[in-house]
């Protein structure tokens, strides 16, 4: 996928929220003193007035947030993942879950694939973090048209949202002419009839180049793409897995509380079949260049091709 154009979903984010600040002047966007790596910077530059700095206070940031959501404006706020779902958790449990209040997080800097920042900042638990809190509605977009579109619907929802982006450029995998985005409706990318792999954020694009190569293998892989972890798309999930027999999640999260686990409740209370999680085993990541740790945690296509044909045998 080398000539494949390539877009962080964290530069859609910043590129959205310009987008839609043309359109809608009833929501205001905080920042951690992070603007210009969460892309929010962008936001600022064409609407200053609305814009707000919390400084390096994520508590607050979310406080503020939520202060602003309860006079009727939507909120959104932007830190890297690590703070915004590990360090403010209570704030977005309490002041934000807990009233149900319209504040939309985008949290950027996700995953394994933040790279040399290293353990600290690679957050690979706040998928299950958000997953828990009643009425958060959790999202990991796949590519840049998937991250716009989660953005606009983030905006519509009313309620808290967790947008989970990248550092990392993505490629871009889907069609901006013909793309359509639904909340908590999952997508099928690929059909097969031997296994199917769901998968989410950047592995979706991982999934289908592995999934092209096991073709190659004789194992016919079915893609789905899961952008809403919360709440998920059971009846895409289990059309599946009645037609393949076998399930394989991957994700670029902790194999504990995300994707992977999400999708086994599913299965397991409706139709229970032999299924493998492919993620960020019960470990901290390390500093590193990024493809050189997702291949590394068996994150990238090759991984995924290993793990798959070996559960397949």
């Amino acid at each position: 996928m080398a000539d494949v154009k390539r877009i962080a979903t964290r530069a859609s984010y910043g590129e959205a929220l310009v987008e839609l600040g043309a359109e809608h002047d009833d929501f205001v966007v905080f920042d951690a003193d992070l603007a210009a790596a969460t892309q929010t910077a962008k936001f600022k530059a064409a609407y200053p007035d609305r814009f707000f700095n919390a400084g390096i206070a994520e508590s607050n940031l979310m406080g503020m947030a939520a202060g602003v959501a309860t006079t009727g404006r939507v909120a959104f706020a932007s830190t890297f993942a690590m703070f915004a779902a590990g360090r403010a958790f209570e704030q977005v449990r309490n002041s934000i879950g807990y009233p149900h209040l319209n504040v939309k997080i985008g949290a950027t800097h996700a995953g394994i694939s933040v790279g040399e920042d290293g353990a600290t900042h690679q957050c690979n638990e706040d998928i299950a973090l958000m997953r828990t809190i009643p009425g958060m509605t959790v999202v990991v977009p796949a590519d840049d048209v998937e991250a716009k579109a989660c953005v606009r619907a983030a905006y519509e929802l009313d309620g808290p949202v967790y947008m989970r982006f990248g550092r990392l450029a993505a490629p871009v995998i889907n069609d901006p002419e013909t793309y359509e985005f639904k909340l908590g409706r999952g997508i099928l990318m690929r059909e097969g009839s031997d296994v199917t792999i769901v998968a989410c954020g950047l592995m979706v694009s991982a999934a289908l180049e592995a999934a092209e190569a096991l073709a190659e293998r004789g194992i016919d892989a079915e893609v789905i793409n899961i952008h809403t972890i919360k709440p998920i798309d059971a009846d895409i999930i289990l059309k599946s897995a009645e037609k393949t027999g076998r399930v394989v999640t991957v994700e670029e999260h902790s194999v504990i509380g995300g994707l992977g686990d999400a999708a086994a409740d599913v299965l397991v209370q409706n139709h229970p079949v032999p299924m493998k999680k492919i993620g960020v085993e019960d470990v901290f990541g390390y500093s590193g260049p990024a493809l050189d740790l997702l291949h590394e945690f068996g994150l990238d296509a090759e991984g995924i091709i290993k793990k798959v044909a070996a559960f397949m045998a």
